[in-house]
């Protein structure tokens, strides 16, 4: 009998493929679970959707399993006596929490009563997935040391519900062992977080790398942002968006504004989200998001640059070249940029 062939790897490749192909857009706030990161560099860039990390499927699908993993959580407190709301799609719909403009975060579950030795106290729940490397740290240092912005993103949790404590709750994805511990809210941390937090978002300029950063830094060498920060200097033409847009700017009210909307239409605002990732024509990279100094700006509201005696004109009017053209040739390493009619594609 012949033997049925084996699909040798299509069908993981076209489950990993189906994944990266919806992957979620990134999120419209700073979140709280990035807060304690301690670069804020990288914080401006992620909340700028200027750098945007594209991950494999099969990370994706490990992230999917992590989400997975709060019902069977949630089940096995309520299997004790804990008596939590999970703020999953199921049961109500995620909690979100607004820590200042622009900066917030979902919470994983309010915990109502039941926490041994604690039976009558509101606590804020944290769920968390980890291989058995970062489990084994974790046990032996706790959360506060071992996995600090866990703790950063539970204080802003506290800060923003007001339950001055927390239960995290941690599975080892190796072997199904569970450490939990009990955090304390911390208002001066949880303050200073959240502040900082804002203090970002509503920079104008990019700010500098974090202290000790380098191209062999352990820290960078992780960071979506290395490429950037090392080597390019220059958004990807997908992070062409509102956010990398010299004509935007992030308001202290939670809203976005465009000034050449303001010329065009007589307005400000930014109606939608969807209307901030898709730009428009007249998109002008944020002159601290390519690798030239601005000279000045034309009529059209074009950015003007000189690169070695020449002038270029960044711009989608008049003779301007496009934030999307220009990052594509310099990328490709046309430090020169041609006309679009050019480019081939």
């Amino acid at each position: 009998m012949t033997p049925i062939p084996k699909p040798a790897g299509e069908i993981a490749a076209k489950i990993d493929a189906w994944w990266e192909g919806n992957a979620e857009e990134p999120r419209p706030h700073l979140g709280a679970s990035l807060l304690g990161h301690p670069c804020e560099r990288w914080l401006w860039l992620s909340f700028r959707w200027a750098v945007q990390e594209k991950f494999p499927g099969r990370m994706l699908r490990l992230f999917d399993r992590g989400k997975r993993e709060e019902a069977a959580i949630v089940e096995n407190l309520r299997r004790i006596g804990i008596v939590i709301h999970h703020t999953s799609a199921d049961d109500g719909g995620q909690v979100h929490v607004k820590l200042a403009p622009h900066v917030g975060g979902s919470v994983d579950g309010i915990i109502e009563s039941g926490v041994p030795g604690a039976e009558k106290t509101r606590h804020v729940a944290e769920f968390k997935t980890h291989n058995l490397k970062s489990f084994n740290e974790l046990k032996n240092k706790g959360v506060f040391e071992a996995k600090r912005r866990h703790w950063c993103q539970m204080q802003c949790y506290m800060h923003g519900t007001k339950i001055n404590r927390a239960l995290y709750v941690a599975v080892c994805k190796d072997n199904d062992e569970i450490y939990t511990e009990r955090v304390e809210y911390n208002p001066q941390a949880a303050n200073d977080i959240i502040s900082r937090g804002a203090r970002i978002v509503l920079e104008e300029h990019l700010p500098p790398m974090m202290r000790g950063a380098s191209p062999a830094w352990y820290e960078c060498k992780m960071c979506p942002a290395w490429s950037f920060c090392h080597e390019t200097h220059c958004i990807k033409p997908r992070c062409v968006n509102c956010r990398t847009c010299g004509h935007v700017t992030p308001m202290s009210d939670g809203t976005w504004q465009c000034e050449a909307m303001r010329k065009c239409h007589g307005s400000l605002a930014i109606q939608s989200e969807q209307d901030q990732r898709d730009g428009c024509s007249r998109h002008v990279i944020h002159p601290d998001l390519i690798p030239w100094d601005l000279r000045g700006v034309d009529e059209f509201g074009n950015a003007i640059y000189d690169v070695n005696g020449k002038r270029v004109i960044n711009g989608g009017q008049g003779n301007g070249i496009t934030g999307a053209v220009l990052s594509a040739n310099l990328l490709n390493g046309e430090r020169e940029p041609r006309t679009e009619e050019a480019i081939p594609f």
